[in-house]
């Protein structure tokens, strides 16, 4: 009888063990599924910002200028319309950006190495964090789309990362191709994180942060590795996707565009 039982409690822990991995991989593929759309959604409000508002402020713009000739022999007028003038500059410059940075369009036109570097360049002046970038601009085929997207949303997630959380005044980004694997390294120089809250990061992705889990969810899609180490000189992150893994992505339609410096 105890054996019987035992055979049954055996064969039950295995059914359910191997619910809860289909439960798990349904999971995975729905969380990427909805990435996916996430960064079609991007593109598409990133193009219709661009589009659609940003044309008719720049319609505005001209109106105004045009108003402001008119308005020459009378300095009241031409103050508040220097101010209208003014707005709406900034309101251009300020749709621009935040199209850009929904979907920047040198992902598309020349690759993540020119899009990182644009990025880096706007986020330390942002942020005002002295941000040091070795990111090579391959002469070479670039990398399948789907890497390029996942490596460029890291690439965001982390730095926001520093930016809120480290209390860094200086960060660095490398990023290498070699014979095995792509690597995106994100380090900053700030105060590090406590023993517990790395724990979390390495524990279950619901303690590990939105963020992050979408990072992760990035990499396995990509049969790669997001790994995260901090002491008290700062906190290093890196994205790895395999070679295997590119050239899988290659053979399913990727792109295979050089990338010209921007």
């Amino acid at each position: 009888m105890w054996i019987a039982k035992h055979f049954r409690l055996s064969h039950a822990y295995s059914e359910l063990e191997s619910l809860a991995a289909e439960r798990t991989e349904e999971l995975q593929k729905l969380t990427q599924r909805l990435l996916r759309l996430q960064d079609e959604e991007r593109r598409k409000l990133a193009r219709d910002l661009h589009d659609t508002t940003g044309q008719t402020l720049t319609a505005l713009n001209i109106s105004v200028s045009l108003l402001q000739q008119q308005c020459k022999e009378m300095p009241a007028m031409l103050a508040v319309v220097a101010e209208v003038a003014q707005h709406a500059e900034q309101a251009i410059e300020e749709i621009r950006t935040m199209s850009y940075l929904l979907h920047p369009p040198l992902l598309d036109e020349v690759g993540f190495a020119c899009a990182a570097e644009w990025y880096i360049e706007g986020f330390a002046k942002r942020s005002g964090i002295d941000v040091t970038a070795e990111i090579p601009i391959s002469r070479g085929q670039r990398l399948p789309r789907n890497v390029e997207i996942a490596l460029f949303r890291v690439l965001q997630e982390g730095l926001t990362n520093v930016h809120r959380h480290s209390g860094a005044s200086a960060a660095s980004v490398h990023f290498q191709h070699d014979a095995n694997a792509v690597i995106l390294e994100i380090r900053d120089y700030g105060k590090g994180m406590p023993a517990e809250r790395l724990r979390l990061l390495h524990g279950p992705t619901a303690g590990s942060g939105v963020g992050l889990a979408g990072m992760r969810e990035r990499m396995n899609e990509l049969n790669g590795t997001l790994k995260i180490e901090s002491d008290g000189c700062g906190t290093r992150m890196r994205a790895i996707v395999p070679l295997y893994a590119i050239q899988h992505s290659l053979s399913l339609g990727g792109h295979g565009d050089v990338c010209a410096t921007a």
